[in-house]
């Protein structure tokens, strides 16, 4: 799975949650919700230091990753994260590798 990352989204993370070089954001399921990959869970992220990475992305210093514990979510798609300027929120969208 491989995880990217619009500009912009890099951006609100470093503005909204104060990421900075050396951080680690945590891509992770969460129960209650909705996605178009599992039905009943979302997507969450905090900032938080991993413990076994399962699939990563590097941006100025920061570490995006998803641990092996929630590699399940994704069902063999890869995530890509923008920010919605309108809506004033982070958007996920998921697609099989060479789709």
């Amino acid at each position: 799975m491989k995880i990217s990352i619009s500009n912009v989204a890099i951006d609100w993370f470093k503005e909204e949650m104060g990421l900075t070089n050396g951080d680690y954001l945590k891509f992770f399921a969460k129960i209650y919700g909705s996605s178009p990959v599992q039905e009943s869970y979302a997507l969450g992220f905090a900032k938080e230091d991993p413990i076994d990475m399962s699939a990563s992305k590097e941006v100025d210093g920061i570490i995006f990753f998803v641990e092996v514990t929630d590699e399940w979510f994704f069902s063999g798609h890869d995530l890509h994260v923008d920010y919605n300027k309108e809506k004033d929120e982070i958007e996920f969208s998921y697609a099989k590798p060479n789709s």
